[in-house]
């Protein structure tokens, strides 16, 4: 049986949360109930499908903000919990994962309900219903200021390989819970854009279809971006990270030792834009593994790694 040297690089994972990122959530909370109260009576009253259906499509987003709340207050208490073995960052990611689904269960309901109303047809008092929508814009775009990520952090070390990964680790250190915030918000904006469009179109022109309609095309959108971040989300769950450019980078490292050869590698997201992995070697000649923790220092997205070393 050959042996095997064994060794642990990089610190443990103790993940520290997003502060700044949980209170701009909560502001969204708040601005986002309020006006889903507003829009909901509103387009009751008024008797507005694209009004209504901005309502209570903001009545799910307030509910989804409150879940990445959530989300961020769990990935901070049990942070230090030891049942977590590479952190608490996939809380974050469940939330956001949570979020896309329920904008998947909005985009039906807008969806059924604008085509009920286009095959039956209501009065609509519009005027009234264009203030409120205007309103609801104002107060969407506010919460999309709040909730963009604009923290776009890249590492500033060189890899010194002749390549350029800027975009892939910009990528990697998304907030994918501020993210689907973010899109829900967005998706808010979106819709009460296509009410104003289609209320001030039935106002001038008698089209009482463009309401619906402008519904109907809303509830597409917000399914396009739904898919979107079920993809990304579901990937880190599911640990589908061995495209990351990390692994290119980790290989290419081992490639330069002479002899080395990776018998297995596994690499996994642990938090934003950082990884854990495991290494297992082969060596015709004897490196120590303090030198290939040194190689691999560099790359400081890899904050966690287990190194076997065994013989040829």
């Amino acid at each position: 049986m050959s042996s095997a040297a064994s060794q642990h690089c990089c610190q443990p994972v103790v993940y520290q949360g997003n502060p700044l990122a949980e209170q701009k959530t909560r502001w969204a909370v708040l601005l986002t109930a309020v006006m889903m109260v507003a829009e909901i009576g509103g387009g009751w009253i008024f008797n507005s499908m694209a009004l209504l259906a901005d309502g209570w499509h903001m009545s799910s987003h307030a509910l989804a903000l409150g879940l990445s709340v959530l989300a961020y207050r769990a990935a901070r208490h049990y942070a230090r919990d030891h049942r977590f073995s590479f952190g608490t960052w996939k809380i974050e990611v469940l939330g956001g994962f949570t979020s896309a689904l329920l904008l998947v269960g909005v985009a039906g309901l807008m969806l059924f309900e604008s085509v009920a109303r286009l095959l039956d047809p209501s009065p609509i008092h519009y005027q009234q219903a264009i203030g409120i929508a205007l309103l609801g814009l104002l107060v969407n775009l506010a919460c999309a200021w709040l909730l963009k990520d604009d923290h776009g952090h890249h590492h500033g070390h060189d890899h010194g390989h002749g390549h350029d990964h800027h975009h892939d680790h910009e990528h990697g250190h998304r907030d994918l819970n501020l993210r689907a915030a973010y899109l829900h918000v967005l998706a808010d904006a979106l819709t009460s854009v296509l009410a104003i469009l289609a209320l001030v179109g039935g106002m001038l022109w008698g089209a009482d279809w463009l309401d619906p309609l402008m519904g109907i095309v809303g509830a597409v959108l917000v399914a396009v971006w739904a898919r979107g971040l079920l993809r990304d989300t579901g990937l880190v769950l599911l640990d589908a990270e061995m495209d990351a450019p990390v692994v290119a980078e980790i290989r290419e490292v081992i490639a330069e030792l002479p002899g080395a050869e990776v018998r297995d590698l596994h690499v996994w997201r642990v938090g934003q834009g950082e990884y854990a992995g495991v290494l297992s070697l082969t060596m015709a000649a004897p490196v120590p593994a303090s030198e290939i923790r040194e190689r691999l220092a560099i790359h400081e997205e890899l904050v966690h790694l287990t190194i076997e070393i065994a013989p040829e």
